[in-house]
């Protein structure tokens, strides 16, 4: 039996991935998608708006519209997912999360929604970028105490929040890991006179330019030696296919609050 999945916010860049990525997962059958009512493609239909060809499904600006849907697949904007969060309780829906951005506060919200629904927040649905996950929380085990720890990450010109949400994962995943709170010990930026490295610090380094799809490295540096840890995506499809993954994944969870880590295993 299919999973029915409905994608909000299907117009962009990543929403016509996903579309494909639906359309083409035998676990899952696509029942609808959403754009704003101010958008031009209103009633469009979903597999021409994703360029694969009419598949007999019009777009929608009325979640009540997709009511058929099990799950819920949200790449759109802060304000817009907090508001579909809303929607979904009322109705009994699961929800995959992959905006990126939120406040901490903002965060909490989600949280709390998770009580009453399934919820899964994913900065990055990319399969290896989640193993990459793992890697860090293992190497800095290993030889983070007594290393320089450094995030670099590169993305489009059009990407709105820095550093990216899956940077500040990374540096999450290696401060929760050496008992250190990120908000203390993230320098965002270097300029001027900055004194000495502390011990501490991880770094991040941000870059915006053409249309680098994602790149993040962690640097791991000694006096003598530095290890990198690197994720390169070279196409969207593999966040919209690691989409899919999670979509199917949570269709079967109880209610609560999830990652990609529970999707796959690593926890």
């Amino acid at each position: 039996m299919k999973v029915k999945v409905a994608i909000l916010g299907c117009s962009g860049r990543m929403g016509r991935n996903l579309i494909q990525a639906a359309v083409e997962h035998q676990s899952i059958k696509l029942v609808g998608g959403s754009v704003r009512e101010s958008s031009s493609f209103v009633n469009f239909d979903l597999g021409e708006l994703a360029g694969i060809g009419a598949i007999g499904q019009k777009t929608s600006t009325q979640l009540n519209d997709l009511l058929d849907a099990d799950v819920f697949i949200d790449f759109t904007s802060i304000e817009t997912t907090l508001e579909n969060i809303n929607w979904c309780q009322q109705h009994n829906k699961a929800l995959v999360i992959g905006t990126t951005g939120f406040s901490a506060e903002q965060v909490k919200v989600i949280e709390q929604a998770s009580n009453n629904m399934p919820v899964i927040l994913a900065p990055n649905t990319s399969v290896g970028v989640n193993l990459m996950f793992k890697l860090l929380e293992i190497t800095a085990k290993a030889i983070g105490d007594y290393t320089d720890i450094e995030i670099f990450e590169a993305h489009h010109r059009f990407k709105k929040d820095a550093p990216s949400g899956t940077a500040v994962k990374m540096g999450q995943v290696i401060a929760d890991t050496l008992g250190r709170d990120l908000n203390k010990v993230a320098v965002y930026g270097r300029e001027g006179i900055t004194g000495e490295r502390k011990k501490e610090t991880i770094g991040f380094a941000t870059v915006r330019a053409g249309d680098i799809v994602g790149e993040h490295t962690a640097f791991f540096a000694d006096i003598g030696e530095r290890l990198e840890i690197t994720h390169r995506a070279s196409s969207r499809m593999t966040f919209a296919l690691g989409a899919m993954r999670a979509a199917f994944w949570l269709s079967e969870a109880d209610n609560g609050y999830y990652d990609m880590q529970d999707v796959l295993g690593l926890k």
